[in-house]
């Protein structure tokens, strides 16, 4: 089966994703509030599975929810929880309920969370999961022994860092996730586009598979000084967090800066991932103003 989102990789439409976290408790109103927001205006929505090891709903059920909706998710699987077999069970079972977008994700270290006494697990990690989705779409498990009851089907991608300061570990890490069986790549949020340009010509050129821009939503001055001190490998520059800061209306220009951004990722990439946490639904409104078109279905 072949996804709006697959089809949109393989034609190499100017690709748009946008990140929502999924309920806190059993109710999932707000999360399809704010993805129904979404519709006609990205090729996907990204469910985060424990992002920052904070507790969420399962991102399989999350995503699964969207399904219903009429809303195609790529849904996020992290190691940190589960083993190898839990791991294989949670795939399998979001392949039956209609997921087919995976990003395949090593995870939040725990005590970067809100359950710091929790064991995280970390059996594999984003390369070995890779592999083992590899093996489960070829009708294989873990151990290589055939699935009885059909191969799955899934579209996985992974994340990168284009600002990671090791150069060589970027480049090793970027190709060992090539050679797993990643389609395409979501970034981390990029600040840096120079830095982003030139892993582009030094590093992505390497493959044609397409790189998605991770742009934030700033909501204030305060908002980037919180994530400069707490959020590793991110370094928003002082020059926009002093447009924040003499901005009389902070979210407006954090509104704008977003767009700007989504501009010069235009010219540099094959896609965009929009993070805007708690404000998912201004997304229309970023796009708008970076004069991105609702999507043709």
């Amino acid at each position: 089966m072949t996804t709006r989102f697959r089809s949109a990789v393989t034609q190499k439409e100017f690709l748009l994703t946008a990140e929502v976290a999924p309920p806190k408790g059993g109710n999932p109103a707000r999360m399809l509030t704010m993805a129904e927001k979404l519709k006609g205006r990205v090729h996907a929505v990204n469910v985060t599975d424990g992002s920052r090891a904070v507790l969420r709903m399962s991102s399989v059920a999350a995503s699964a929810i969207l399904l219903q909706h009429g809303i195609e998710p790529i849904c996020q699987i992290a190691c940190r929880d589960r083993n190898c077999i839990g791991l294989q069970a949670d795939l399998m079972g979001a392949y039956a309920l209609g997921i087919r977008n995976i990003l395949a994700l090593t995870g939040d270290p725990v005590k970067a969370g809100d359950h710091k006494e929790a064991r995280g697990v970390f059996e594999l990690e984003s390369v070995r999961l890779l592999k083992v989705i590899d093996k489960l779409n070829r009708g294989l498990d873990f151990n290589d022994k055939p699935l009885t009851d059909e191969p799955l089907e899934l579209f996985c991608g992974a994340a990168v860092d284009p600002q990671l300061k090791s150069w060589s570990g970027l480049q090793r890490r970027f190709e060992r996730k090539i050679e797993a069986g990643a389609q395409f790549f979501q970034s981390q949020m990029i600040t840096d586009f120079d830095r982003l340009e030139k892993f582009m010509e030094q590093i992505a050129s390497i493959s044609n598979k397409p790189i998605l821009a991770g742009i934030f939503l700033l909501k204030s001055a305060k908002n980037a000084q919180f994530i400069n001190r707490y959020v590793p490998g991110v370094n928003i520059p002082e020059s926009i967090i002093n447009r924040l800061a003499a901005a009389k209306e902070p979210l407006q220009e954090g509104i704008k800066i977003a767009a700007e951004q989504i501009k010069l990722a235009k010219d540099l990439c094959q896609g965009v991932h929009l993070m805007a946490v708690k404000k998912e639904d201004l997304i229309p409104q970023i796009l708008d103003a970076a004069g991105i078109l609702p999507i043709k279905n």
